[in-house]
This record gives C-alpha cells, sequence and structure tokens, in this order.
C-alpha cells in the first residue's frame, strides 16, 4: 500500500553562519523523495557578526549559563529571521506545508559532556508562520549517548537508491559533505537494513578553518573558489607539523568547529596561510575518505559549500592513497544541488520524526539505539 507523502520545510544555518538553507520537499519519510524549491537568505552583516562573536564566546556549559541574556536576545532575532524566509518562500509555493524542520544554528556542540545548543525557538517559529515545527533534533541521541552527528546519513541512504536507478551507480556510494565541518557517509547497498548498509562519521574541518583564516586577515569571508591558496605557497614544515599534532585514531566522535584552530599558520600571509590551511584540511578529509573506504571501489557525491573550493577538492585528490579505487563526482551532476543537501535532509527528517522513525542510528552517530530525535510543537 502506497504510504501518504507529507510536504515539509527544511532549514539548515550551518556553521559558516552565513545565512539559511530552505528547502521544501515532498517525502513519505521511507523512499519516496522529491524536491520542490530551494532558496537561501544571508545573514545581515550585523546578524553574523553576534553570531561568530556568542559561539566564540561560548565554549564550556558554564559559558552557556553566564550568556543566557545574550543567547535568548540572539535566539529570538534568530528565530525572526528564519520566520521571515518561510513567509517569503511562501509566497511562492502556496500548497499546504504539514511539517518544518528548524535546525536552528549551533553554537555549541560537545557530545562528551551531554551537550549540544542550538539557538532556535520553535515554538515561537510555529507561532508566526503557523505550521508544525520540528526542532532540536540532536539532543535525544546525545541523551542516547550518541553523537548528536551526523544526522544527514538516513537522506543520503534514500538519495543512493534514487541515484542508483535513475543513474545505474553501483554500490557502495558514498556522499562526502564540505560543510564547516566534513562528514561522510558510505551507503553499502540497496536493502533497508540501515545498520548494516550504513556508515558515517565526522572526519575533520571543511571550511572553517579557511573562513576563519580567511576573515581574520582580510575583508573576504572566505576564499572564494579557492583563489586565495592557489595564489600562495604552502609552508611545507608547518603543515607537517599541524598533520602530527592532530592525529584522529578515531572516527568514533563527532566534531565542532572549536575543535580546531588556525594558530599553527599565525605569522604566514594571507594567500600562504590559505594555502597551508587548505592542504591541511583536504589531507583530513582525504584521510577520512581512505578508511571509510575499505578498499571498496566507490564512487562518492561531493556536496556542501566546500566543493566549490576547486583547490580543496584538487587537494583531497592527491592526498588520496595511491591505488585507491574512490572516485570524487558533483552531486550536482545527479539533478541535485549541493548547496541544499542538508537544508532537505531536515525536511525529511522533520517527516521521519513526525511518523515516530529514528533518525540516528548506531552505525552513524554511535547511539546505543536507534533513535527519534526532534521535538514537535504546534503554536497556532
Amino acid at each position: 500500500m502506497k504510504k501518504k507523502l507529507y510536504t515539509a520545510i527544511g532549514l539548515m544555518s550551518g556553521t559558516s553562519m552565513d545565512g539559511v538553507d530552505l528547502s521544501i520537499i515532498s517525502s513519505d519519510g521511507f523512499h519516496e523523495f522529491s524536491n520542490i524549491l530551494d532558496d537561501y537568505y544571508e545573514y545581515d552583516k550585523n546578524l553574523q557578526d553576534q553570531l561568530i562573536r556568542l559561539r566564540d564566546l561560548v565554549l564550556t556549559k558554564k559559558d552557556l549559563s553566564q550568556n543566557l541574556e545574550k543567547l535568548r536576545e540572539l535566539e529570538r532575532n534568530l528565530t525572526l529571521f528564519h520566520a521571515e524566509a518561510v513567509n517569503q518562500s511562501l509566497k511562492k509555493f502556496r500548497d499546504p506545508i504539514d511539517l518544518v524542520g528548524f535546525h536552528g544554528q549551533t553554537i555549541l556542540h560537545n557530545p562528551q559532556e551531554k551537550i549540544t545548543h542550538q539557538l532556535g525557538d520553535g515554538k515561537l517559529l510555529s507561532q508566526i508562520i503557523k505550521k508544525k515545527v520540528i526542532f532540536d533534533f540532536r539532543q535525544a541521541d546525545i541523551q542516547n549517548n550518541g553523537e548528536g552527528a551526523p544526522l544527514t546519513p538516513i537522506f543520503h541512504y534514500i538519495l543512493s537508491k534514487k541515484i542508483n536507478q535513475s543513474f545505474n551507480i553501483k554500490f557502495p556510494i558514498g556522499f562526502l559533505n564540505i560543510g564547516g565541518i566534513t562528514n561522510i557517509t558510505k551507503v553499502i547497498n540497496n536493502s533497508d537494513n540501515f545498520q548494516n548498509d550504513l556508515s558515517a562519521f565526522d572526519v575533520g574541518p571543511g571550511n572553517c578553518l579557511i573562513d576563519e583564516w580567511v576573515r581574520n586577515n582580510s575583508y573576504k569571508k572566505f576564499d572564494k573558489n579557492g583563489e586565495l591558496a592557489i595564489a600562495g605557497k604552502v609552508d611545507q614544515l608547518i603543515l607537517n607539523q599541524a598533520i602530527d599534532n592532530f592525529k584522529i585514531n578515531s572516527y568514533s566522535q563527532s566534531l565542532d568547529i572549536k575543535d580546531f584552530d588556525v594558530s599553527f599558520a599565525r605569522g604566514l600571509s594571507l594567500e600562504d596561510g590559505c594555502a597551508t590551511i587548505t592542504n591541511f584540511t583536504g589531507y583530513l578529509i582525504a584521510q577520512g575518505l581512505n578508511h571509510i573506504s575499505q578498499k571498496d571501489n566507490i564512487t562518492f557525491l561531493v556536496c556542501g559549500g566546500g566543493r566549490k573550493n576547486n583547490n580543496l577538492v584538487n587537494c583531497i585528490k592527491y592526498y588520496l592513497a595511491d591505488g585507491n579505487k574512490i572516485n570524487l563526482e558533483m552531486i550536482d551532476n545527479y539533478n541535485l544541488d549541493g548547496d541544499y543537501i542538508e537544508s532537505q535532509a531536515f525536511g525529511l527528517l522533520a517527516i521521519r520524526s513526525f511518523l515516530n522513525l529514528p533518525i540516528s542510528f548506531n552505525s552513524t552517530t554511535g547511539c546505543e539505539v536507534s533513535t527519534v530525535g526532534g521535538k514537535l510543537v504546534e503554536n497556532f
């Protein structure tokens, strides 16, 4: 019997803190998926600066309590921004919306201390947009001794089936998402056994270090197309030291941008720093790809903003092990927009949460039992 299709909005504001990705999707929460609309709403400079300053200020649970008033004010402003984004997109799509998946803006993520804090008032958002809102997706996973991330693999799993059928790409199929942090998903085959067929983990920085270096040393926000890095020269000594000093012995822990810093590049020019940091990032991503591929012949579909940094993608390819069978392809080649995979995912996660279906698994976040995340609010 055909399952009911739900229409959902997914809202994603990532660690780059540059704005909100919004997607409207249709799905049954299981296998059926279609994308309806994608929009991007850029934060104004004042809101972005406030978010970055507060994130840099909040490093511990104690910092959360000490900055409670600032957090509440900024959460309200952030929620109002999301509400305006939703209302603007609903002028283009006038059919009924069943659910809104509201990720919010991560301020602190430390699963070892069972802390994950995303700014975003689901109750206020529901009141303004007059829709059912599902938010706070990570907390239940943390409470089940998971890492709270990555949460997109179940969506990658559904996409892998569509891509396999439409483009005849053979399993295993991989997804390389280069956002602020980079995460990897591997779908082994086309069965319905999530625990055995799906694996995922964070592998290291994505855009976060490059963006931070550029913001700290210029008036730009990021290294467009990797042009600054291409103009610079890698400091091999500093790069080798950075690689030696940051060893990932296990991929069982999720990562936050606060796990990294750009201090190792101190003293380098803007361009040389970009080149060195980009190579460091590319090296760590390649190590993660080698680890998850297990020498399989596998195509990884690259999504996220980092895929547009040609220099970074070339660095990843350079550092991949000799003789490996890893192929990197842009997900955009498969009728998908690589900018909106995560916002589409949170639309799907909202539907699964509403249907009381798990969104995280032992093989993706390390949670002890498959976990239904998210809190539903209907405040209108």
